[in-house]
């Protein structure tokens, strides 16, 4: 059901609409979590790096959509919050329209140049082949991706964040179920994680279209959607296209980063493999507390309540600060039983323990960081966030290279590296922050 956030009382709100994003959350990353845990318990390491060191890119053209559905939602919780409904039906079947295009592109020059992109981060040649398979397997179910993806950013946008949840778990389940009987039953090796991962994407899809069909008024167009407007097809794109380039950016550093660790041999590719999921279930849910103010404050914005966004950005960073505490916790005592769920290699353990512990004495950063940029994704301000991930991402790259490559540093370079991106990234954020929310506080147009 569609929520109405410019009404209420704002901490229960935002804890509300929170909850069922971190949980979706923790379901979105148990697709490539799954995979890396059978893959590494069934079949081995080589498969594991090839699975591992595929993800990057997979997870950039992902994120590059997500952020075009991100960017596109903030105008839509905008418009939604205004009441301007004519214009949010035009801007739902243009972002639809645009987005199923663009997958498709994506998706034929992925799986055609699967080899020369793996290439370019400087992939094993012992891995190549299983790679480039799964790679390309994993692509086909692209278009399923963008689909979901859109409808669960549009919901957002419309204040519903539980709905997309319901579709995760099963999706989840039935990924769950595919590794399992294409791995551990047919022995397909990776090939069997990525053709799961197709199949639950492509159900999960079809789930959603009937349910909104049936239950969601606001996005049952019918001939509407296939409205095309030029007009706000060049505001989403603004948008969609900074949003979009903030998601790409941060995970070009991570290809970057991963092109690095490439070099450091199996086990630390794998271990840093591994790290990156257990990193992705602790991070993404800073982001999605963030994505929660971001719809919070959109149509607060669209409806001219200030104070609102004011007070949604204060109790929207308590949250992202009571989390960070607990995940630091829970990564740094059970971190050898967390990596241990992904591999038994003794030299993979280590390195991936090192690893964890150290990062996760850092999990507040990002925490903060991921706060700042809901608040300027709120208030339609996406050059920031833009700015402060390319700092963010282009310190950690540079670090990562000098730490490896000039003081010989092994696994300890990553979570190091870290800390570099997030200290500058604060550096970037502050001060604009504080220029931003005095202007807001006076009655101003916040946007800098």
């Amino acid at each position: 059901m569609t929520k109405d956030l410019t009404q209420g009382k704002i901490t229960p709100l935002l804890v509300k609409f929170t909850i069922p994003l971190l949980f979706g959350n923790i379901f979105q990353l148990m697709y490539n979590s799954v995979d890396s845990i059978i893959v590494g318990q069934l079949v081995g390491k080589e498969a594991l790096a090839a699975v591992g060191t595929s993800n990057p890119l997979m997870t950039l053209a992902i994120l590059f959509v997500n952020g075009m559905c991100i960017g596109a939602s903030i105008l839509m919780g905008t418009q939604y919050g205004a009441k301007k409904m004519d214009v949010l039906k035009r801007q739902i079947s243009t972002t639809m329209i645009a987005g199923i295009v663009f997958s498709i592109a994506v998706t034929m020059f992925c799986i055609l140049f699967a080899r020369p992109l793996l290439l370019l981060i400087r992939v094993q040649e012992e891995v190549l082949p299983l790679a480039v398979s799964y790679l390309r397997i994993v692509f086909l179910g692209f278009i399923f991706t963008f689909i979901y993806n859109f409808f669960a950013c549009t919901l957002r946008a419309l204040g519903d964040s539980t709905t997309p949840l319901y579709f995760l778990v099963a999706s989840s389940v039935l990924n769950i179920i595919g590794d399992l009987f294409f791995v551990a039953v047919l022995r397909w090796g990776s090939m069997g994680c990525a053709v799961a991962t197709v199949v639950s994407e492509a159900v999960c899809c079809m789930l959603c279209i009937i349910y909104i069909k049936r239950k969601v008024p606001e996005l049952n167009l019918g001939k509407a959607w296939f409205v095309f407007d030029g007009t706000l097809l060049k505001q989403t794109i603004l948008y969609g296209w900074t949003s979009a380039m903030q998601q790409g950016t941060v995970q070009l550093g991570k290809i970057g980063v991963q092109a690095i660790a490439n070099t450091m041999g199996v086990s630390v590719m794998a271990a840093y493999t591994i790290v990156n999921r257990i990193d992705d279930f602790a991070c993404l849910p800073e982001q999605n507390i963030a994505h929660s103010m971001t719809s919070f404050m959109a149509q607060n914005s669209g409806a001219g309540k200030k104070d609102r966004v004011r007070k949604g950005f204060w109790g929207g960073m308590k949250i992202e600060l009571v989390y960070g505490m607990i995940i630091f916790l829970v990564c740094f005592f059970f971190a050898e039983p967390v990596v241990r769920l992904f591999v038994r290699d003794t030299d993979v353990v280590k390195e991936g323990v090192t690893y964890l512990k150290l990062i996760s004495f850092m999990y507040l950063l990002p925490a903060v960081t991921n706060g700042i940029q809901g608040y300027f994704r709120g208030i339609g301000d996406l050059k920031i966030t833009l700015i402060s991930s390319m700092v963010n991402m282009g310190v950690r790259v540079l670090a990562a290279f000098v730490f490896v490559f000039g003081f010989a540093m092994k696994v300890e370079t990553f979570p190091f590296a870290c800390l570099a991106g997030w200290i500058a990234m604060l550096i970037t954020e502050v001060p604009l922050l504080v220029r931003s929310y005095g202007r807001l506080k006076h009655g101003e147009n916040a946007v800098i």
